[in-house]
């Protein structure tokens, strides 16, 4: 069946900036690889060159690119959304995880894999990146009462959408299929050992291979190893994504803000700007826990993640030099000790 360019995703955000640029051809990547890029149109898919300055790591699944007519891109359309992390290691480089997404499937499954704490990063990277967030707890079926993890999870946000499913049942899938329409993006989120692979298979209709999990702890082995955009059974767009345990949320402030809206909202009762939250006289928030109006334990969830966000939104510059600084005093201390030592 041919795709149109609508069917591709393409909207007037992007006509509008592909209009001073005659002669090139709008491409959707739909997979990044080591060297080259593969791209979408409605003539078909094809192999990308990219530019000579720059890597493929520049780009993101579900990009739009403008390419000429040797299939070299020429330009990187501004993306309507964004979703990265800060990668792997001790660099402060950032990880792109998928482009132009307008929904985000935040998926946990109603066992042991069920985490309160990553379901709120999941919900931080879909504020930040301007997603919206739907949260899907797979293996319903498997469970005496999954109405009791809906509850949990709706507690998370106000109006926040939770769906319980079994990934095999027709009707639970077309709940999922409901919030991406034909032309809309939607990305699959979550750890290893969830459901994804087997939910992206009936979504889409392909037939890629699972892995079990272990029944003491519910994880599971990773089965994706590579982002891909897929068409859905009902004409949307799917990125997938290997499973992520470890989640650095990165430049993620005012996403970690939104999914604690309720701490913002009372700390701007505190009676100093300042507060840190503690022992401070007049804390709003300290006044709603002794209510028993607030856990403890949210408070603790948010510090944690703005710690966090901090830390990893450092430059490589910052870092590095953080980094110095730690190493001399360590060797100053060492030093005086060593000094103490011999007297």
């Amino acid at each position: 069946m041919s795709l149109t360019l609508p069917d591709l995703g393409w909207s007037s955000f992007f006509a509008a900036q592909a209009a001073a640029h005659s002669g090139c051809t709008p491409y959707r990547l739909t997979a990044i690889h080591r060297s080259t890029l593969t791209g979408l149109s409605p003539e078909g898919e094809c192999t990308l060159m990219t530019p000579p300055d720059q890597s493929t790591g520049t780009f993101a699944v579900g990009d739009w690119v403008l390419a000429d007519p040797e299939h070299r891109i020429r330009h990187l359309l501004d993306r309507r959304s964004l979703l990265k992390r800060r990668a792997a290691g001790t660099g402060a480089e950032a990880q792109l995880i998928a482009a132009n997404v307008d929904v985000l499937f935040i998926t946990s499954s109603c066992n042991a894999d069920f985490n309160l704490p990553r379901l709120e990063r999941y919900l931080a990277l879909a504020h930040q990146a301007g997603c919206y967030p739907v949260v899907v707890l797979t293996k319903a079926d498997t469970c005496t009462d999954p109405r009791a993890y809906v509850a949990r999870a709706e507690a998370l946000a106000p109006f926040l959408t939770v769906l319980a499913v079994n990934a095999l049942d027709p009707a639970d899938l077309d709940q999922i299929l409901s919030w991406c329409p034909s032309g809309q993006t939607g990305a699959l989120v979550g750890s290893s050992g969830v459901g994804k692979t087997t939910l992206m298979n009936a979504l889409t209709g392909t037939q890629e291979a699972t892995a079990g999990i272990r029944e003491d702890d519910a994880k599971g082995r990773h089965t994706t190893t590579a982002r891909a955009l897929r068409r859905m059974v009902n004409g949307g767009w799917l990125v997938d994504t290997p499973g992520m345990r470890a989640l650095r949320l990165l430049d993620a402030g005012d996403g970690i803000d939104e999914v604690f809206q309720d701490l913002s909202d009372l700390a701007t009762g505190c009676r100093f700007s300042d507060c840190g939250h503690d022992s401070e006289p007049g804390c709003a928030i300290q006044a709603a826990i002794a209510a028993g109006t607030l856990e403890p334990a949210r408070l603790d969830r948010w510090r944690k993640l703005r710690r966090e966000d901090a830390r990893n939104s450092e430059s490589v510059a910052e870092a590095r030099s953080r980094d110095k600084a730690f190493g001399k005093m360590v060797r100053a201390v060492m030093r005086d000790k060593e000094g103490r030592n011999k007297g």
